[in-house]
């Protein structure tokens, strides 16, 4: 080892005639996050030594052994057996240092036309477009245990709310169709972003590309992108794909969170709308009657998590001059827990909403609270002749009448009603009851029972569309 290599113990030392601090070296160093890289690292580098072969930069043997010796340090890096050394600051460094501890020369022979710049954001997007597919995937099983669910409970009436206060009565099928409309616009958003993600920086080089007679459409076609990044300064310095994900996983974060909501309002006691699986649920050390819906409140909690990610790459990018800055290590991180935390969020999802128990009795004993078929009078009298405003004003008075009796409106009899409007006549009943009033939406998006079985077909095409694509 040469003086230099002495004072460095560092692939890029020649330049330095001191060694790095070693607290420095501690604070620099990413090798204990970007490793979990390894996999798009190697798979990036035999594309490009595959690539250089190509192009006549290196020969057909040494390709072969660079090829072989990734190999093997990928399996020693799966079987536990590699080290990972801090000095080397990042994934890239310890790769080809065991690569040519292994190989010898040859294996210094693979940066040729390339930088850590490019590097690092191939890398990145390799991953993120595996952890896409995956995410996607549970977000589509996801959906499919909604429509099991709904079709089951299409049905079902429960109330319907607005500001929390019962609105007008719809079907629990129908209100699970919502959840499931969210999810459809969470997955073409994942989907927009996979495709701009996917083009191929290698190639860039540091910032301004490589003289070497590189083919950067071949490495382009074997990592499996679209095409090439179009220009080298924009490939190495912007992670806007990376703002983008933690864009749409806020969003679906956000979507999970007014689910669970429901769902722990829902189970409470005092709604006793549904029964949560208990393998979702855990006791309390001190009250042995409860059974409390930690599933859902922690999915709800890891919002905020992801939207810390969030605003922590937009933070990152903030004020970046173009190229490159160091800056781009702490991208990272944020990427990694934000796909963790989506992942797991929706498999926890994904198991749970099939086994979720309708308690039908309670949701139609709710639904008959609270007035809920008093837009259904409005409509009945304004059908009769009667201006909205002033049918409004009659179904007013008729609502304080009941709760001064404590009757529903379903519960009156015709001259009751009568004494408010001489136009109320006896076929109002069939739009006063809980079922006449669901079955009276039955439009495209209405919440009549056989409007959601059909928007439940409408919905199964569309996810066995989405698995042949």
């Amino acid at each position: 080892m040469s003086n230099d290599e002495d004072k460095t113990s560092s692939l890029w030392g020649g330049r330095f005639a001191e060694a790095t601090d070693a607290f420095v070296q501690r604070f620099t160093a990413s090798v204990d996050f970007d490793k979990r890289l390894y996999k798009q690292d190697i798979q990036g580098s035999i594309a490009h030594a595959t690539m250089l072969e190509a192009s006549g930069v290196i020969t057909a043997e040494e390709k072969k052994q660079i090829i072989e010796g990734l190999g093997a340090v990928k399996k020693e890096i799966e079987d536990d057996q590699f080290r990972w050394s801090i000095e080397l600051e990042d994934v890239h460094m310890n790769i080809e240092a065991a690569l040519t501890e292994k190989i010898g020369i040859v294996g210094k022979k693979l940066h040729t036309g390339r930088s850590r710049n490019d590097q690092i954001a191939t890398d990145i997007r390799l991953y993120l477009r595996e952890e896409i597919d995956r995410i996607g995937q549970e977000i589509t099983r996801l959906q499919h245990g909604l429509l099991q669910l709904a079709e089951q409970e299409a049905d079902t009436i429960m109330p319907g709310f607005t500001h929390l206060q019962t609105a007008q009565p719809v079907t629990f099928g129908h209100h699970l169709l919502a959840w499931y409309e969210m999810l459809s616009r969470d997955y073409g958003r994942l989907l927009g972003c996979r495709r701009r993600m996917n083009q191929c920086p290698l190639g860039a080089a540091a910032l301004a590309g490589t003289t070497f007679p590189i083919k950067r459409d071949m490495t382009s076609e074997l990592l499996g992108f679209n095409h090439p990044t179009r220009n080298s300064l924009d490939s190495v310095s912007d992670r806007d794909f990376a703002i983008e994900f933690t864009g749409f996983a806020a969003i679906l974060m956000t979507h999970l969170s007014r689910m669970c909501e429901e769902l722990i309002l829902w189970a409470s006691a005092d709604f006793a709308f549904i029964e949560l699986p208990d393998r979702f649920c855990t006791g309390s050390s001190i009250m042995p009657q409860k059974k409390n819906p930690d599933v859902p409140e922690l999915v709800r909690g890891k919002t905020g998590r992801v939207n810390g990610n969030l605003f922590s790459l937009l933070t990152l990018m903030k004020s970046q001059p173009l190229a490159y800055n160091k800056d781009n290590q702490e991208d990272k991180e944020p990427i990694f827990d934000t796909a963790d935390t989506v992942r797991d969020c929706l498999r926890a999802f994904a198991d749970m909403v099939p086994a979720i128990k309708a308690r039908r009795d309670n949701m139609l004993t709710a639904a008959k609270r609270g007035f809920s078929t008093a837009t259904d009078l409005a409509d009945y009298l304004v059908r009769q002749g009667k201006a909205f405003r002033d049918a409004h004003e009659i179904v007013g008075k008729s609502v304080a009448y009941g709760i001064e009796q404590n009757k529903d409106l379903s519960e009156m009899s015709l001259q009751e009603l009568q004494q408010f409007s001489s136009d109320i006549k006896q076929d109002v009943f069939d739009v006063l009851t809980l079922e006449g009033s669901v079955a009276a939406r039955d439009h495209i998006g209405g919440t009549a029972p056989n409007q959601v079985r059909a928007a439940i077909k409408v919905a199964h095409d569309e996810l066995k569309t989405r698995g042949k694509n």
